[in-house]
This record gives structure tokens, C-alpha cells and sequence, in this order.
């Protein structure tokens, strides 16, 4: 009786906890639909949790945004998916090739390199901007989409997760076997170890994108053209325009670009999610 109690007891607790978390988590995001609706004026003349009784404006809100300043917000959104696709998908294939080899292969200096990488796993990407932006000068290529897209291909957080998950994912007696029926190790890699390994694939490209698109100060040092802005320095370009002499306030149109970026995040994650989960069954051998 005890235990049962002890048990109802710690699941009202846990429910509750992750009720608190689940609306801490989804706030933010409520708070930036509900704003998306309103025009500029209705942001300051109405209450923030709730709707504008005067004008429902997320549509014109949406058009403007596309439209305002000779349409800049798609420049914007077009080098974000610049950024993602080379960025972010070229961090996930040089984790993958940098995990796999040292999860299934030996050499000197191996312990070596793991300390590196747990090293610059602790290294804030902030830290690194200022050296990088330094270096990037000297070679003349700040001001230009590869002083983003270069930086964002090394992910060690990415390396240490499909070093990590390609240890357990995939046997090695089924690399052995490929081996010796005369297959290539990148054979072996693409044909055999890939679907073994798609939900940390998934999963490094999920957290790449992330990172890239949240990405704000290398391209805030680094760019200096207003048309290779990503969207996280061009929303805030907007954002702080309202401060400077003769500038024209536009937080509705701030509010619904963030919304928009948001949406699309959210868009790819729920089309990768049948990749990941169809991929923790594929490739899967019988013992």
C-alpha cells in the first residue's frame, strides 16, 4: 500500500514538473503568435498575452515582412538556407566521416584526440569569433558567405555524437564480414554503416541546423553587406532601427519574421522525423 502510494505521490510530482516545463517551453512561442497578429500601433495599445480587439493583422503582417525594404527579408531567409545546407549539412557529413573513423578504427594518438575534441566541446563559439574573424581578415574573406559557411563545418559537439553513437550502432563483426567478402571501406560506410547510424545522423544535422540558424554574432562581426545577412543579424537590424535618427519602427514585422523562422525550424524537424525514426530498425542484423 505503501508503494503504491509512494508511486501516485511520484507521478502527480513528475506530471506536474513536466506540465511547468511543457509551459515554460511553449510561452515564448504563444507570446510570438499571439503579437504576429497585431500592427504596429495594436503592440502597444493592447495586452501582450492577448489578442488586438481592433484588427486581426497577421496576414498583412506576413506580406509586409516579404515586401518591406524592396523585399530584403527573403535575401535573408535564402543565405539562411545557404548557411543551413552548407553550414550545418557539411558539419554533419565531416562528423560523420570523423565519428566513424574513430569509434571503428585504431591508431596512435587516438586518446589524444578524444581530449581535444571534449576540449573544444567546452569552448564557447563566442570565444573563438574574435581569432576567427582576425584570421578570416588576413585571407580577405570576411564580408563575403564563407566566412559563415567555413566556421560552421566544424561542429566538435557533432564529432563526440556520432563518435559516441557509431561505437554501439554498428558491429564490428558486420564490418569484418564486409571485409572479407571483398567490400571497400567507403562501400562499407555508405551501403552498410549508414543506416545503421541515420538517427545520430538525424539528430548532429538537427542540432547543426540549430546552432547555424541561431547563429548571430560570427555573421554580426564577420558581414558587413546588409544582403548576406542571415535572418537572426537582419530581424535585429530591424529591431534596432527604431534607435537611430529618422528610423522607422517596425517591431510588428520583427515578430512575425521571427515567427516565420520559427515555423520553418519547426517544419524541418517534423519532416527529419520520420528518417529518424525509421532509422533506428534499418539495417539492423539478425545475431
Amino acid at each position: 500500500m505503501r508503494n503504491t502510494r509512494k508511486r501516485r505521490k511520484g507521478s502527480v510530482t513528475l506530471t506536474v514538473l513536466t506540465a511547468l516545463m511543457a509551459v515554460y517551453s511553449l510561452f515564448p512561442l504563444a507570446w510570438l503568435l499571439i503579437n504576429s497578429t497585431k500592427t504596429q500601433a495594436g503592440l502597444f495599445s493592447s495586452f501582450g498575452l492577448w489578442f488586438d480587439d481592433g484588427k486581426f493583422a497577421l496576414f498583412s503582417n506576413i506580406a509586409d515582412t516579404f515586401t518591406y525594404n524592396d523585399g530584403i527579408f527573403l535575401r535573408w531567409l535564402g543565405n539562411t538556407a545557404i548557411y543551413v545546407v552548407a553550414g550545418a549539412g557539411g558539419a554533419t557529413f565531416l562528423a560523420l566521416l570523423g565519428g566513424y573513423g574513430l569509434a571503428k578504427f585504431d591508431f596512435v594518438g587516438k586518446k589524444a584526440v578524444f581530449a581535444i575534441v571534449i576540449g573544444a566541446v567546452a569552448v564557447p563559439p563566442t570565444a573563438l569569433a574574435v581569432p576567427t574573424f582576425l584570421m578570416f581578415s588576413k585571407m580577405g574573406l570576411t564580408n563575403t558567405p564563407w566566412a559563415v559557411i567555413i566556421p560552421s563545418l566544424i561542429s566538435p559537439f557533432g564529432l563526440y555524437l556520432m563518435w559516441t553513437f557509431a561505437a554501439q550502432a554498428v558491429p564490428t563483426e558486420m564490418l569484418e564480414a564486409a571485409r572479407v567478402d571483398g567490400a571497400g571501406e567507403f562501400r562499407t560506410l555508405f551501403r552498410l554503416s549508414v543506416p545503421l547510424l541515420m538517427p545520430g545522423i538525424i539528430t548532429t544535422l538537427l542540432f547543426t541546423m540549430v546552432a547555424t540558424m541561431n547563429n548571430y554574432f560570427l555573421p554580426l562581426i564577420m558581414l558587413k553587406n546588409p544582403d548576406w545577412y542571415p535572418l537572426t543579424v537582419g530581424l535585429n537590424s530591424w529591431n534596432s532601427q527604431a534607435a537611430t535618427a529618422g528610423g522607422e519602427a517596425v517591431f510588428n514585422l520583427v515578430i512575425t519574421g521571427s515567427l516565420i523562422t520559427v515555423v520553418l525550424l519547426l517544419a524541418a524537424f517534423l519532416s527529419l522525423q520520420r528518417y529518424w525514426q525509421s532509422g533506428l530498425a534499418a539495417g539492423s542484423v539478425k545475431e
